[in-house]
């Protein structure tokens, strides 16, 4: 006879057993994980499972994930031989863990550890060594710390990943995440035979594709890669502090995501996702193409390549990729071109020697008329190991990141290597007369500034006769920041650190200094003086200043009491944003706020004396006063446009992915209709308090406004609405017209959204009939099925986060 317990213990012996129908579990030693029956989502089915004892909702294990129980009815036990098994009403056996033929056990007991891992062993051990069966060695869709994703290369056996098929239902879903079992090990997520994303080949330190990833969890992280003759596997462990706890989970819509849970929290949060942008796309740019995340087009061909199609390249449909301009013909003047800075090409057809410098690998693929490319396979101790690529080089990304250095060789014709040096000839001259004329330049200019300082004796003057802004002084402003003490900064951004000061007029004040590192200069800065001097609007920032001495660049605003939009409608409790909002952001507050930025953007494109486009509307950069007035911020990349002007196109795109409209971040065109988009977007995101770029949902691969878009087809769109809002505040005809504007301000061709006045009308006209909307721009970002119409995701070229100004 079976015993069954009601009180939580963290193993089971052949004499006990769970019993669903009396909710019996099992709970480890420090109350970490559970494991017991349980049914997901809305099914009725039963299962096996283990889950965090904080969150019960997020399972990381699943015993019989293709083998439902239809009742409550099943119990879970092991056997004498030493064999747990799942049985169901009638004793049949369901699922078994078919460790009873491995090795015989006289006292087997089942042990849930501290890290997830259910493990059989004798009850007189427990050296892993000695484990009989666990649940490690048959992962779902969860890696958790300490567990290993392993190709073992003797056996063929293999751990890795596969997504459950919906959120009801965790069978076996469409996606795997495993250890690639060719040459050097990478990580690699598939639907079904089919690639989607790779982290690149590891070069002793890192993924070559993922440097990223590895700068921001460095210091959280300790990564072990084995990579021996018997086995390739992969395992990470937090370093934070204890109670942290962190999961990697491949989701049923094909994202690979790294979650946090705090310590006392029971929310957790997504660290990052892959893929995360169209260049994570596995072969975005087709063969011997290269994809660039903030290029204009995104994919290039490598040096020495040109378009398959000019014609399909011209439309973007980059599928084809590139050619050579002048085919190989091994020929002894043949040489290669450094490339750096480069996700490493899939290893199709490869050879690998682990013991070869890095001159005998280059002297190797020149007698060989097949090798296209080579690279150092271990970056340590200043590279070692040669791996050469045959063929057509796929899946290249490039990086602008530190850590993502490790060069590619490839091999080029004796012609275009003779144009390449040229070229450099060319350019060496140019660098040569360049620096000679600046250095005459510079001598020019300081010589005129130093005749301007000796005529101009008086400060607080304006910059020119126009803008009339006050110029602070350097002291002034050090005393008004307490020597730019780090208490003092309230924020930090591409210009710059924020620091929050005091006047000597005794009113607050919130300065941006421009920092040597800025991801912005001094034509940024000059833009955002030159702009916000001449515009005076309540939904604008108020420019007090600027500070303009020796090498010190700093704007003076008025200070913010109430930090950014963002941090009302995506606050997180663990600041205290979320009682904020809902004690403070009302509907009726929220909807203020955004006509008030409404009513900002009227007058910048038509009311002031210039037409202006500011190029980078997002949550963070409308800034609140006192009152929860909105107030638009940072001009760095703001344009104006002549009299007649409607667009115009860049070769530099800056700003914030998810907020740019697709004509802007593909092609560089730009209007007062790109405004518009990011307006759209700050709307959706406003009612239903999701960011864009990291909203995700179990049943599809679109972001909020694709999302928004399927709930308004569905006539569904109340169900988008953020349910933090208090309901007996909601006017669902007012928050029902946000959501459809927000659809029109969102459409993928410019010329379909309305102007600003006009949204504003159709905001604050309830009675007003409004034209449907059309299918959105980028509404399909996170989709892996058609890369096409994928979007770049959250990758923020110019950020000013502010924590109270």
């Amino acid at each position: 006879m079976k015993l069954s317990f009601a009180a939580h213990i963290d193993t089971i012996t052949p004499s006990q057993s769970l019993i669903d129908i009396n909710k019996t579990t099992l709970v480890s030693s420090s109350q970490i994980f559970e494991l017991g029956f349980f049914s997901p989502g809305k099914s009725e089915n039963r299962y096996v499972g283990i889950w965090y004892k904080r969150t019960p909702d997020v399972v990381v294990w699943v015993a019989n994930r293709n083998s439902p129980l239809t009742d409550s009815l099943g119990e879970f036990l092991i056997t004498g031989d030493g064999n747990l098994v799942l049985l169901n009403q009638k004793k049949n056996v369901i699922w078994s863990s078919n460790s009873s033929s491995r090795v015989f056990v006289e006292n087997p007991v089942a042990h849930l550890l501290d890290t997830g891992n259910l493990v059989l062993r004798e009850s007189d051990s427990t050296s892993s060594e000695r484990f009989l069966w666990q649940s490690f060695d048959y992962p779902t869709d969860t890696v958790l710390e300490k567990m290993k994703l392993v190709w073992d290369l003797n056996t063929g056996f293999e751990r890795f990943l596969t997504s459950w098929k919906s959120s009801d239902d965790p069978s076996t879903g469409d996606y795997t995440f495993k250890m690639g079992n060719k040459g050097l090990p990478q990580l690699v997520l598939a639907m079904g035979s089919t690639k989607k994303f790779r982290s690149g080949t590891w070069n002793g330190v890192r993924f070559s594709g993922i440097p990223v990833m590895w700068n921001n969890d460095s210091s959280s992280f300790k990564y072990t890669l084995v990579f021996s003759e018997n086995e390739s596997s992969y395992m990470f462990e937090s370093t934070v502090v204890s109670g942290v706890v962190t999961r990697l989970t491949l989701s049923n819509s094909g994202l690979l995501q790294r979650f946090l849970l705090e310590k006392s929290s029971t929310k957790w949060s997504l660290m990052f996702s892959r893929p995360y942008d169209p260049c994570d796309n596995y072969g975005y740019c087709g063969v011997n193409g290269v994809c660039r995340i903030n290029g204009n087009p995104i994919c290039d061909c490598l040096e020495g390549f040109t378009p398959m199609s000019e014609e399909d390249w011209n439309v973007i449909n980059l599928s084809k990729g590139c050619k050579r301009k002048t085919p190989l013909s091994c020929k002894e003047e043949e040489g290669f071109l450094k490339v750096e800075g480069l996700k490493l090409p899939d290893l199709l057809e490869f050879w690998l020697d682990k013991s070869m410098s890095l001159k005998e690998c280059e002297e190797a693929c020149l007698k060989n008329c097949s090798c296209t490319a080579y690279a150092n396979s271990d970056i340590r101790r200043g590279g070692s190991g040669c791996m050469m690529w045959f063929g057509d080089l796929i899946d290249v990304r490039e990086f602008k990141v530190q850590g993502s250095e490790q060069p590619l060789y490839v091999r080029l014709s004796a012609s275009e290597m003779k144009s390449i040096r040229a070229a450099n000839k060319t350019n060496l001259k140019a660098i040569l007369i360049a620096s000679l004329v600046s250095g005459m330049f510079v001598l020019v200019v300081v010589f005129l500034c130093v005749i301007w300082r000796l005529r101009r004796k008086v400060r607080g003057k304006g910059m020119d006769e126009d803008i009339e802004l006050p110029l602070f002084d350097l002291a002034a402003i050090t005393l008004a920041t307490n020597n730019f003490s780090p208490a003092n900064i309230i924020g930090k951004g591409g210009f710059g650190p924020v620091y929050r000061g005091n006047l000597s007029t005794g009113q607050e004040a919130a300065i941006k200094r421009l920092s040597n590192e800025s991801n912005q200069g001094f034509t940024e800065f000059k833009n955002e003086v030159n702009l916000i001097a001449k515009l005076q609007h309540k939904n604008l920032v108020a420019l007090l200043g600027c500070c303009i001495q020796g090498d010190e660049r700093m704007l003076i605003y008025e200070y913010m009491p109430n930090k950014s939009l963002d941090h009302f409608i995506f606050g997180r409790e663990d600041d205290g944003s979320e009682h904020r909002r809902s004690t403070i952001l009302s509907w009726r507050k929220n909807f203020e706020i955004v006509m008030g930025v409404a009513r900002g953007l009227v007058y910048l494109h038509q009311d002031s004396k210039l037409q202006i486009v500011h190029r980078d509307l997002k949550a963070s950069n409308i800034l609140l006063d006192i009152n929860m007035v909105p107030k638009i911020s940072d001009f760095g990349l703001a344009r104006i446009f002549d009299g007649g002007e409607k667009e115009t196109t860049t070769r530099r795109v800056f700003g914030t992915y998810g907020y740019m409209p697709p004509e802007y971040a593909v092609e560089g065109k730009f209007s007062m209709k790109s405004d518009v988009f990011s307006f759209g977007v700050l709307l959706l995101e406003t009612v239903s308090g999701k960011r864009n770029t990291r909203f995700s949902h179990p049943d599809h691969h679109h972001n909020l406004l694709g999302h928004a878009w399927l709930l308004w087809n569905q006539g569904k769109a109340m169900e988008l609405m953020d349910a933090r809002f208090d309901k007996d505040s909601i006017v669902e005809s007012q928050l029902l017209r946000c959501i459809h504007v927000g659809l029109l301000c969102v459409q993928k061709f410019s010329e379909d959204r309305p102007p600003m006045n006009s949204v504003v009308l159709m905001l604050a006209n309830e009675g007003g009939k409004l034209p449907p909307p059309k299918e959105p721009g980028f509404f399909m970002e996170r989709s892996s099925d058609n890369v096409n119409k994928g979007s770049i995701t959250e990758n923020r070229v110019t950020i000013t986060q502010l924590n109270g100004r």
